[in-house]
C-alpha cells in the first residue's frame, strides 16, 4: 500500500522541479559573458567567489542519496570537508567549464536527501549571493520567492533560519508572507529570505525596528 504522505511529498517535489530548472536557467543566461575578473569575484557566501558557488550548486544537482551518503563517509561526517570536496570537483578548469558544468545540469532532478523546496531555495538563494556582487537583478514572480520563505521561516535545515529570526515578526511588503512576532522587519520578500538565511547586506533593503536585530544574527552564510 502507497504511503499518502509519502505521494503528497512527490507530488509537492513534481510541482517545485520546473521553478527550479527555471531558476538555473536564468543564471546561466546571466552569467554568458562574465570577464574572468567577475569570475574571480567574491560572493556573498564568505570565502568563495562567484565562480566557486556556481560549482557548489552543479554539485547539489549533481548528488543523488546514495552518492551524498559515500561523500558524508568518506569525508568522516565533516559536512563542510564534503561540500568543498564537491565544490572542487565540479569546478573545471576555466570558468567557461564551470558554466558549461552547471549548464548540464539545468534540467537535473538529482539531489540530496533533502525535499525538492529546500532545492529551490538553495538555487535562489546562491543565485543571489552571485548576482547582487555583480551587480546583476533578476525578478522572478513573488509566489515563488513567497514559497521559498514560507520554507525558511519554519527550518534550520542546510541553513538556520528558523533558529536566527525567534522573537521578530518578518511582514513582505511586496507579497503576502508575514511569520512571527516582536519586533518588526519589513521589505521585499527576497530581502527577508536572503536576511534569513544569513546574508547580512540584504538588511540594507529592510526597514523597522528590528533590522539591526536580525543583522546581528547574520554571518557566515
Amino acid at each position: 500500500m502507497t504511503d499518502p504522505g509519502l505521494e503528497a511529498d512527490r507530488s509537492r517535489g513534481t510541482g517545485i522541479r520546473p521553478l527550479i530548472h527555471t531558476e538555473r536557467a536564468a543564471l546561466a543566461a546571466d552569467l554568458e559573458d562574465l570577464s574572468a575578473a567577475q569570475w574571480a569575484t567574491p560572493s556573498l557566501c564568505a570565502g568563495l567567489t562567484v565562480r566557486e558557488v556556481l560549482a557548489h550548486l552543479t554539485a547539489g544537482a549533481s548528488l543523488d542519496t546514495v552518492r551524498w551518503l559515500a561523500g558524508v563517509i568518506r569525508c568522516r561526517f565533516d559536512f563542510d570537508k564534503q561540500v568543498a570536496m564537491r565544490l572542487a570537483e565540479q569546478l573545471g578548469a576555466t570558468p567557461a567549464e564551470t558554466l558549461e558544468r552547471f549548464r548540464h545540469i539545468v534540467p537535473s532532478d538529482t539531489k540530496p536527501p533533502l525535499p525538492a523546496v529546500a532545492m529551490l531555495g538553495e538555487t535562489i538563494v546562491h543565485g543571489e549571493d552571485i548576482r547582487r556582487p555583480l551587480g546583476i537583478r533578476h525578478d522572478r514572480p513573488i509566489e515563488v520567492v513567497t514559497r521559498v520563505a514560507e520554507y525558511y521561516r519554519g527550518s534550520d535545515l542546510v541553513v538556520v533560519a528558523r533558529g536566527r529570526i525567534g522573537g521578530l515578526a518578518l511582514v513582505a511588503d511586496d507579497g503576502p508572507f508575514a511569520t512571527g512576532s516582536g519586533p518588526l522587519v519589513s521589505g521585499p520578500t527576497l530581502a527577508l529570505v536572503m536576511a534569513m538565511t544569513g546574508r547580512a547586506t540584504y538588511c540594507d533593503d529592510l526597514d523597522g525596528d528590528g533590522v539591526e536585530l536580525l543583522r546581528s544574527r547574520c554571518g557566515t552564510a
